[in-house]
């Protein structure tokens, strides 16, 4: 069972070693190992150096361990090399007992046989990476030790923790450490021993913080308690010693080192073991777990969790392997085959390569493409939004008559006639008018024909793979071939864009079935004209309207005078000046309410007068009821309608008068006046309401007189309207047809073209077997991916031999 154990730290080393060689750190290869952790001063190093049993650390002030020391403590039998050390390596002639030396990864096949020199090498090897300040590198030095005195181990010496930067040492040294001990402690594989002084209360042990972030439940953390004998007396570590105070898994396990003073006193490790085993065997609280502390049995345990930790994790390791292979394959097939056979394997690779090519670039523009953009619209459906959009929107935003004054037109009006008066508008002035505008839509033609060339270069130099990213030129040349084709295409599609337009100048075809034609455009402006002289009266008739008087302003200057007594013509000088005016107005216009719709003059009365509850009455009905509702007002106005009173005296509809008289009353005359105003006053309201519903329908706003237009006669006027009818008319007809014949025209000379002949245009130019040299000539970057991918595959291989070898 032994020798299974030793076989599996072996393969550990041995996978260490071929991942360090080959890999470095960053092998993505979990290996079992145990992480030495401790803030300064807690005694690491001398726990390392008493199980190695030999001192060949750096020592000082300050951060020493500046890089991550693996150390691989390898058990040799003790009848092996007892020859005299070779001639390569370095320090004392070989003593008497089984020869123990240490070999450096670094430096491979030289081995060193005096630990003092294993001391300077690591401290130049340190400053060699690390500086010679006292910054830290996370590049770790590979150190074996092969002696019959030690357990076979793995252990990670890594720097100790700090809280303050001192001397020349870096500000966020503190943060620079603790990630660098997290990297390694943070690894399920590894094994954490957190080193803590015994002389310092363990709440302030640094080691046991920092492991209890990544194993929280101490599962795979062994503790250590150093300078037990630097106690106060009276004190001990009884509790901590036994699990009472922080429970571990694997437990805590106490040592005793060398003080500072027998270190420069020069005690040897071996006295320095026996007086450590002496203090427990004899300290009074210690004395019965003595065989359970010391560096003997520390390193019995760290052997025994070790391998028991490898043997749990191997199938682990084993799987890891397996995906780690998988993975590596996987990105080496990415990069392609390196090596070619001959011409005719060259040739072969570049018609392929040229096929994919051509197939990306036409499913690029039909959309088929598996590696179609989900985030912008790209390929052809670029092309159809150019189409739609772009070239649509740009054609709908054109004015046909825009750029074409009214003196423009006039002039070519006349210019058309010569010197001969013209009964009719000349049909000559609209074909010279409209065959310049139809130019207008040449610049959005030629832009649309320019965006969509655009986009298939776009196309072009998106449909590279990663297979043909390994030849640069290659690829450059595909592109460039591509690219010339559609440059020949772009001349021929602008040219018959451009000829869609002049074929429409060329002819103008006024029996389109959708022109407007003379008589319907003829017919058009003089509604046209209709509509905005009737908008002009009703401006005229909103503007006299502007400053009369406000209908409660003629309610009281009508109420006052019935009350004053005064006469019509003291009236009418009371009021307003423009009352006359509309009085004459209602009677001229002669304006009253179809039959059926009259409104009831005392209603409107009422309104005005602040009667809310006043009758209106439609029909033809209304006017008696009218009267009787201005005769019940009227009695009432005059005291004749009171409650139980003489309102039935003077008859159904007429006024007051005494009792077996035949004299009018005393009120009549002032009666007869008041009827007389109020009639007239509900005649001009009715008016007034009739124009109000009549200009309701009309933009009362005064229309903008153009001076040009001003200028012209009325026939002037007419004719310059009526060709910028017919020209819009038979713009729009043309620039349906264009916009409609463009895209078409692209896509069949550009972009099918360009689809259909891609292929053998890359065959013709490039398939060549004097350029297949410099067409398959690799980018470096490629190269030297490719070489790593395949040392690591070939390294995950042996290490997948080594594991299996074991099992």
């Amino acid at each position: 069972m032994a020798s299974l154990g030793e076989d599996l730290l072996g393969v550990v080393n041995k996978l260490q070693d071929l991942v360090f060689n080959t890999i470095g750190t960053d092998s993505g290869l979990d290996l079992p190992q145990i992480v030495v952790v401790g803030s300064q001063s807690s005694g690491k190093s001398s726990v390392l150096e008493n199980i190695v049993g030999r001192d060949f650390l750096p020592r000082g002030t300050g951060i020493v361990t500046r890089r991550p020391l693996v150390l691989q403590l390898i058990n040799i039998p003790g009848n092996e090399n007892e020859a005299e050390p070779s001639t390569e390596s370095t320090g004392n002639a070989s003593p008497p007992q089984p020869v123990e030396f240490g070999e450096f990864l670094h430096q491979p096949n030289r081995r060193f046989y005096d630990f003092a020199e294993i001391r300077r090498e690591i401290e130049a090897e340190t400053a060699r990476i690390a500086g010679s300040n006292k910054g830290i590198n996370r590049s770790p030095i590979n150190l074996k030790i092969y002696s019959p005195h030690v357990l076979s181990l793995t252990l990670v010496d890594l720097p100790g923790l700090t809280k303050i930067a001192i001397g020349d040492q870096p500000a966020d040294i503190e943060k620079q450490t603790r990630n660098l001990i997290m990297e390694y402690i943070a690894k399920p594989n590894s094994i954490v021993l957190a080193v803590s002084p015994a002389n310092v209360d363990l709440v302030n042990s640094e080691a046991l913080k920092i492991a209890r972030q990544v194993d929280p439940q101490g599962k795979r953390t062994i503790g250590v308690l150093t300078k037990l004998d630097l106690m106060d007396h009276g004190t001990n570590a009884l509790e901590i010693l036994s699990g009472r105070v922080y429970p571990l898994k694997l437990g805590f396990i106490g040592v005793v080192n060398r003080s500072q003073q027998d270190i420069q006193g020069d005690k040897s490790l071996t006295e320095a073991l026996k007086a450590e085993a002496e203090f427990f065997k004899y300290h009074p609280a210690y004395r019965n777990m003595a065989h359970r502390c010391g560096t003997q049995f520390l390193a019995k345990s760290l052997n025994t969790v070790l391998l028991a930790h490898i043997r749990e994790r191997l199938p682990d390791i084993k799987a890891r392997l397996n995906t780690l292979m998988g993975q590596t394959q996987q990105e080496l097939a990415s990069y392609g085959d390196m090596h070619f056979s001959g011409k005719e394997h060259r040739g072969s690779l570049i018609l392929q390569l040229m096929t994919r090519f051509a197939s990306s670039f036409i499913s690029s523009i039909d959309g088929t493409s598996s590696d179609i953009s989900t985030k912008e619209l790209c390929g052809g459906a670029r092309i159809y939004y150019i189409f739609n959009s772009v070239f649509g929107s740009s054609l709908e935003t054109i004015d046909p008559t825009q750029n074409l004054s009214v003196l423009d037109i006039r002039t070519a009006i006349r210019n058309s006639t010569g010197p001969r008066p013209s009964l009719f508008v000349p049909e000559l002035a609209f074909d010279l008018l409209v065959k310049p505008q139809i130019r207008l839509l040449e610049s959005p033609a030629h832009r649309c024909v320019e965006l969509v060339y655009e986009e298939l270069i776009k196309i072009c130099h998106t449909c590279g793979s990663t297979e043909l990213s390994r030849f640069p030129r290659l690829q450059a040349k595909l592109i460039e071939v591509v690219s010339d084709l559609l440059r020949e295409r772009l001349g021929p599609a602008s040219q018959y864009v451009e000829s869609l337009i002049a074929i429409q100048r060329a002819y103008v075809n006024t029996n389109h079935p959708n022109f407007l034609g003379a008589a319907a455009a003829m017919s058009s402006v003089i509604q046209s004209k209709q509509e905005k002289e009737r908008k002009a009266q009703a401006y005229e008739r909103r503007k006299e309207r502007g400053d009369r008087r406000k209908p409660t302003a003629l309610h009281q200057a009508t109420t006052n005078a019935a009350l004053n007594g005064t006469e019509a013509a003291d009236y009418d000088e009371a009021a307003s000046p423009s009352i006359a005016n509309a009085h004459k107005r209602v009677h001229s216009r002669s304006m009253s309410p179809a039959p059926g719709h009259q409104i009831e003059s005392s209603a409107i009365s009422g309104a005005i007068n602040g009667r809310p509850n006043s009758p209106r009455v439609f029909g033809p009905a209304g006017g008696a009821q009218a009267n009787k509702a201005t005769d019940s007002f009227l009695n009432y106005f005059f005291g004749q309608d009171k409650p139980g009173g003489m309102g039935g005296m003077g008859g159904a509809g007429g006024l007051p008068r005494s009792a077996g008289s035949m004299q009018p009353s005393p009120f009549g005359e002032a009666a007869k006046r008041f009827d007389r105003m109020e009639r007239e006053q509900n005649a001009f309201q009715v008016d007034q309401m009739t124009q109000d519903f009549e200009d309701a329908s009309l933009d009362l706003q005064q229309p903008p007189v153009n001076p040009e237009e001003a200028a012209l006669t009325d026939r002037e006027q007419l004719e310059t309207e009526l060709i910028r009818r017919l020209i819009s008319s038979y713009f729009n007809i043309v620039r349906e047809t264009i916009q409609d014949q463009v895209p078409k025209a692209i896509m069949h000379l550009l972009v099918n073209h360009s689809k259909d002949a891609v292929q053998n245009r890359l065959v013709t130019e490039l398939y060549r077997e004097e350029i297949f040299s410099d067409l398959l000539y690799e980018d470096d970057n490629i190269k030297a991916e490719r070489e790593k991918c395949e040392r690591l595959l070939e390294t995950y291989r042996q290490a997948s031999r080594i594991v299996n070898d074991v099992v």
